[in-house]
This record gives C-alpha cells, structure tokens and sequence, in this order.
C-alpha cells in the first residue's frame, strides 16, 4: 500500500510521505473542523493510469490539519490542480483493481457572506481566472440563457442579482437522485427542472455566467451533504474574490471544504480513467 500525504508538485511528489504546511492561525474563533473519510473499490482494465481530484486543495478560508492517501499497488505522481486550486493525483495502477483510503482533518474559516452588498467588478478589470469562467463550456451552455436572465434578473445588478439567480434555482428545480448522468448539461435540467448537485451547479454558473459575472464549479466536501458523497457548489467573482455558494442549499460557504475548481464538471471529476472503470465500493464521510 502507497501512502503519503500532499507534497508540492514536482516530478518527485510520489516519493514524498509527509508535507509541510502553513502554520495554524492563532485566531480559533469561528472554526469549524471538519474530518473526512473517503474509500473508492473499482475494478479497472489492467495497469491503468487514473487521475485523482479528491484531496482536500490548500486554498483561502480552509488548513489541512492532517491528510493521508493510501492506493494498494500504486505508484503516485502530484501534478497542479485546474486552474491553480489544489492538486491532482496521477496514480498508476498495478493490477486490475483500485483500492483508495484517504482521510484529512481540515479547519475551515471561511465566513458566510451576504451576496447581495457586493459588487460585480468591470470585464476589462478581470484577471485570467475569472475572465475564463465568463465564457461558456461543455456543461454550462452560458449564451443560450442570456435573454432568459435579461428578462428574468434584467433589474438587479451585482450580487444582489447573483442572489436572486440562486434562490430561483433552488426554487424551481427539485433534488432527484439519479435524475441525471454524466451526459446532463445546464439546458437539460432547466427544461426538467430536477437534478443532483452537480446539476444545480451547472445551472447556477450557466445563469450567472449569462449575466456576464465570472461563476465557476467547485467540487467539495460538505458535512450537511445526505446523502454524503462528493458535492459540487458554485464560485461566483465579486469584489475581487471568489464567493462560494451552495445552490442545493444543503450547506452553506462556512461548512464547506474545497477540493478544486473548473469550469465545469468535466475539468474537476473525482475519478478519470482512459478505459472503463466498475464501481465495487465507494463511501464518504465528512463529520
């Protein structure tokens, strides 16, 4: 069994078995901690190289107190997340069977913010990271909801409109489990009006997007999440920073920890093989 915990990303971070981080604020007030347990079983075609986004990313408003990845027969290569946010695991496989065990104990900080008093900054005053999350994607068709978001949310501005956007996903889309697959793009839930997490986030940056404020997909660990699994939430660009949001409403930015961001789903998947993989086992707790 390989373990280790995060190292920065070089070529050598798979021989690396411990990680030196930050250290602790000594501000306590308004933690929250938050310990995670995450076991993946498949069975895969044999010798497959699988890329990982499923620790926790060191990022604004949330320490990793402890972290451990453990792959049977693995050989473990860390490479920069998408867009900067965490890392990525390249695991090369030996055998036919994927056999995963990580755990890491986080603090988060981060405050809930009222959307609604915060502005949205000018287009050309964008950097490269929210520039990026304006533009339409795979997932998110943003440009075939312009003038339902004109017309709908045409009168607010800012967060304020960020805000509405989000109560009215909420509202007009019930959470259904399976519902949905990996093919479902915003446009397909807003004609079903049901979804999964990932759905509601998809629709959110969609809508956001069309009223040209930056929104990108965020994947996370929640501890109000039911059922528990991997969760997906939205980061809008406001005032110069990433707001996190939780469409589903399940939880909110404060008791929320980041794994990583894209612009849609397709750039932050849990789990990517090249072949076909059999699901056998697959849990998360987050407490």
């Amino acid at each position: 069994m390989h373990c280790v915990s995060p190292a920065p990303s070089h070529s050598n971070a798979a021989r690396q078995v411990a990680a030196r981080f930050p250290p602790q604020s000594s501000k306590r007030s308004n933690t929250l901690q938050i310990e995670i347990k995450v076991a993946l079983e498949y069975q895969l075609s044999p010798d497959e190289n699988v890329l990982l986004t499923l620790e926790v990313a060191e990022t604004e408003g949330q320490t990793i107190r402890e972290s451990s990845l453990c792959i049977d027969k693995a050989t473990l290569m860390r490479i920069e997340g998408e867009g900067g946010v965490g890392q990525r695991v390249w695991a090369k496989i030996l055998g036919d069977r994927l056999n995963l065990r990580y755990c890491a104990k986080v603090d988060v900080t981060r405050p809930d913010v009222a959307l609604d008093g915060l502005a949205a900054m000018p287009i050309h005053s964008l950097p490269t990271e929210a520039l990026t999350c304006l533009r339409p994607s795979r997932f998110c068709q943003s440009d075939l909801f312009t003038d339902f978001v004109g017309q709908r949310f045409g009168h607010l501005s800012g967060g304020a409109k960020v805000a509405a956007i989000a109560q009215w996903v909420k509202a007009e889309t019930y959470y259904v489990s399976g519902s949905s697959d990996g093919k479902t793009t915003a446009v397909d839930t807003f004609v079903s009006r049901q979804g999964v997490c990932r759905d509601f986030a998809h629709l959110t940056c969609s809508l956001v997007r069309a009223a040209n404020i930056p929104a990108r997909y965020v994947s996370v660990y929640g501890i109000d999440v039911v059922p528990p699994d991997f969760h997906a939430a939205t980061q809008i660009w406001l005032e110069g920073a990433w707001q996190l949001l939780d469409a589903t409403g399940m939880s909110t930015a404060s008791r929320l920890v980041i794994i990583g961001a894209g612009r849609d789903a397709a750039d932050v998947a849990f789990l990517e093989t090249s072949q076909w993989a059999q699901l056998i086992h697959q849990s998360v707790i987050v407490e």
